[in-house]
């Protein structure tokens, strides 16, 4: 994020302050523009200047969302993807596109949704979100999490569902929603949009059009029970992927970008990082892009490649 605001200057490092650790950065070229879009770190839950006799001085926090910001923390499931470490990958991903100054929402596709941990976050930080999910069950329980969630709060919203044919046979049922804050906000059309499609991720090039997603950020299948590779060659998950690039692809704006994580032990990094690049991405390889590796649990090791799609594509 300090990269993408022309911040390379800044020193980071961790410090214990009253035997808490803070992270910690120092530059002479830090803007109210620049603040504005650090502050949504996905780590921080206090922000302050130190003085220089040693004081903290608060800092304002700014949301972007109207949506409340428990929207992705309260459905509970088996293999839920943290929202923070969404966060995480959302911020990543928009730090390494060609839109990571710009204000304007952003429109945020997950290809493999599962039950909408991605789509939530995005929505949170006042982007619109699209999502495919194979397993309608998972998309009927967010659809109607969400439409809950909504109600809860009272917030303006409407839905619909369609049927929509596919160009290479067969159809995929997918639902909308359009929310905003009142009904005044509603007729001036600030509104954040959800759209759920049931299909199959590798058919994304004829759910959604082309270019028209600013960033793709996807927390693959673990495979923690199995995830075979034939005489050594690509695994299940690595064919997955592979099924699934070219579509992500196309709908991807120029300059757009891919986040997907996965775990490590199941699939290889440099399985993803080839097979995004054969479909066209430039992977980022660099630092800090070359390393999100952290442990999770006993079996699963997490990784995040960050890939991004040329300008003149």
């Amino acid at each position: 994020m300090l990269q993408a605001w022309g911040l390379e200057d800044a020193c980071v490092d961790v410090q214990q302050m009253a035997g808490e650790p803070f992270l910690i950065f120092e530059t002479e070229k830090m803007t109210e523009e620049a603040w504005k879009n650090l502050s949504s770190h996905s780590s921080i839950c206090f922000a302050a200047q130190i003085m220089e006799n040693g004081a903290l001085l608060p800092l304002e926090r700014h949301v972007q969302g109207m949506l409340p910001d428990d929207l992705p923390h309260v459905l509970k499931y088996k293999g839920k993807t943290n929202a923070d470490f969404t966060y995480l990958m959302l911020h990543c991903a928009k730090a390494a596109s060609a839109f990571a100054k710009t204000d304007a929402p952003l429109r945020v596709l997950d290809p493999m949704c599962g039950k909408g941990t991605t789509l939530f976050c995005a929505m949170c930080e006042g982007n619109n979100a699209v999502g495919i999910e194979t397993d309608m069950k998972s998309m009927q329980e967010a659809d109607t999490y969400y439409a809950r969630f909504l109600k809860l709060h009272r917030l303006k919203h409407k839905r619909t569902e369609q049927s929509r044919t596919l160009p290479k046979g067969g159809s995929a049922y997918s639902v909308s929603f359009e929310a905003a804050a009142d009904a005044q906000a509603m007729k001036q059309g600030q509104t954040i949009a959800l759209e759920m499609i049931n299909g199959d991720a590798a058919r994304t090039a004829e759910m959604v059009k082309p270019n028209s997603v600013h960033l793709i950020v996807s927390d693959l299948p673990y495979g923690v029970q199995h995830a075979p590779r034939e005489n050594g060659g690509m695994s299940a998950l690595g064919r997955l992927v592979k099924r699934v690039a070219p579509g992500c692809v196309k709908a991807l704006k120029p300059g757009g970008a891919v986040a997907f994580s996965f775990n490590l032990n199941t699939l290889r990094r440099k399985e993803v990082e080839q097979v995004l690049a054969e479909a066209g991405l430039e992977v980022m390889t660099e630092a800090p892009y070359a390393d999100f590796s952290h442990w999770v649990e006993q079996a699963v090791d997490r990784d995040v490649v960050i890939a991004r799609k040329p300008l003149n594509k």
